[in-house]
């Protein structure tokens, strides 16, 4: 049996939705684990960890959301916050190793 482009088409435009609407339930349950853990991490590494986890589960929100609108120049504003949370973190990271040089 040779199935057509239009088979493939329509089961990929009506599964598309479904699998959005899974990428946000996913993004949101590993969002409220890392607020978790940001709380109630016991050390400040944990937290720094659970601030970046949050940032890049931010950049994910807005690659979805990106997919769902149809809306191209919100990946802009996803890479760039990618780039300024990776720079956080290496700031992050200085603190903590000058911290603990100091004691």
């Amino acid at each position: 049996m040779v199935l057509k482009n239009g088979y493939w088409r329509s089961l990929v435009d009506n599964s598309l939705p479904l699998a959005i609407h899974f990428a946000y339930l996913g993004l949101l349950l590993s969002l409220a684990m890392a607020f978790i853990r940001l709380v109630l991490g016991p050390s400040l590494a944990d937290r720094v960890v659970a601030l970046d986890l949050i940032s890049f589960i931010t950049i994910g929100f807005i690659v979805v959301y990106s997919l769902d609108s149809g809306q191209q120049t919100l990946l802009d504003i996803a890479l760039t916050l990618g780039l300024v949370a990776f720079l956080g973190t290496i700031a992050f990271a200085r603190f903590i190793a000058k911290r603990k040089g100091e004691h």
